[in-house]
């Protein structure tokens, strides 16, 4: 009989949770599995699992094949590295040896993933800061361009002092024009005078008497 070694959901909508199951690669994939090897939590911050590596390898030895997915959680278990070596025909002292060089090593991988991860957070906590920082900048600058133009207009309607200087200038200019106009007036009206009194001066003595001489003809 085929067998495969794959993940099975059983998890709710939109929480998926999964089981690794042997089961036989004619039947559908959530069909009745022949055993169950493990589970597997995808929604979980580290990713949790628990595999039972004894029962995995029993089965990898009577020709279960895993899928993909299932692959990728026994490397991850060494699960897989483990049967590589029992395949290549090692002792178990010898594949104990391997195992422990193989622990060291993924502790020093998981170090490293978690210094990556640690940066990632800081470059992005940065970028925040940087994004919310220039979002504040733009709107000080909204604001400050904005100020002048309300000192601009408190400007332009204070000039009161201005108009009321300008009507004082009217009024004197008014003032002046109406001296002047005076002067003008009585410089004329002594004008006139003077020209009375030289046409006066210009009339003749004789018209003057034959005025005079004219009512005694009458008489």
């Amino acid at each position: 009989m085929a067998t495969k070694i794959r993940l099975k959901r059983i998890g709710r909508r939109n929480r998926p949770f999964y089981r690794l199951i042997v089961i036989d690669s004619r039947k559908q994939r959530d069909g009745a599995a022949i055993e169950e090897v493990g589970w597997y939590n995808p929604i979980d911050d580290g990713h949790s699992y628990d595999l039972k590596g004894d029962r995995i390898l029993h089965w990898l030895s009577q020709g279960a094949v895993p899928t993909n997915a299932a692959h990728k959680l026994m490397r991850r278990a060494g699960i897989a590295h483990r049967w590589h070596l029992i395949q290549q025909g090692m002792d178990e002292a010898e594949i104990d040896k391997e195992m422990k060089k193989w622990e060291l090593n993924r502790e020093d991988v998981l170090k490293v993933q978690a210094v990556k991860k640690e940066t990632k957070e800081v470059k992005r906590d940065k970028e925040k800061v940087s994004v919310d920082a220039k979002a504040g900048g733009g709107l000080k600058s909204k604001e400050d361009s904005e100020a002048p133009k309300v000192e601009e207009q408190t400007e332009s309607i204070s000039p009161v002092d201005e108009n009321e200087e300008s009507i004082e200038k009217l009024k004197d200019g008014d003032k002046a024009s109406q001296d002047n106009v005076e002067e003008s007036v009585a410089s004329s009206g002594n004008n006139s005078d003077e020209e009375n009194i030289a046409v006066e001066e210009s009339v003749p003595e004789d018209a003057i008497d034959v005025e005079e001489d004219n009512p005694s003809e009458e008489e």
